[in-house]
């Protein structure tokens, strides 16, 4: 199994456990749609990770990645202000990764970008808030399959 492949699937299992109260949903591919509602709770979307170009030592071969993996989270009108909601999202992804920042030993560090919000407007619906971030996996392979 491509090492990249099981750091994509770790997180996701992490991510899960992290975060119960909110739904979850994995787009496995950049082409995928993704549901056209938010739960009233708050929607997290993870997407496959993009490991980049590696860093490479020659002897023996190591390549050297950091795996840049896109989480996007979502939060539909509530009676709390929705900046607070995505907060309260992002710091419980957060306070996970800080719990494990090896991913049980399959990395060498996992860390996250800022988060960056956007309003999300609907025709005819109410605007909704957004945010985006990347979980970014640093790790070393002998095979860049």
């Amino acid at each position: 199994m491509a090492k990249s492949y099981e750091v994509d699937q770790a997180v996701a299992a992490m991510l899960q456990l992290a975060i119960p109260d909110y739904r979850f949903v994995t787009l496995e591919d950049d082409s995928a749609d993704r549901p056209r509602r938010i739960d009233p709770h708050g929607t997290v979307w993870l997407r496959d990770g993009e490991p980049g170009e590696p860093d490479i030592d020659l002897s023996p071969p190591t390549y050297h990645y950091n795996h840049r993996i896109p989480v996007e989270i979502a939060a539909y009108v509530s009676s709390e202000p929705l900046r607070l909601v995505l907060d309260r999202m992002a710091g419980a992804i957060g306070a996970a990764i800080a719990a494990d920042r090896f991913l049980g030993g399959l990395v060498s560090y996992l860390d996250v970008t800022a988060l960056d919000l956007v309003n999300i407007n609907v025709t005819g619906g109410q605007t909704q808030k957004g945010g985006m971030f990347d979980i970014i996996a640093t790790y070393s392979t002998n095979s860049p399959l």
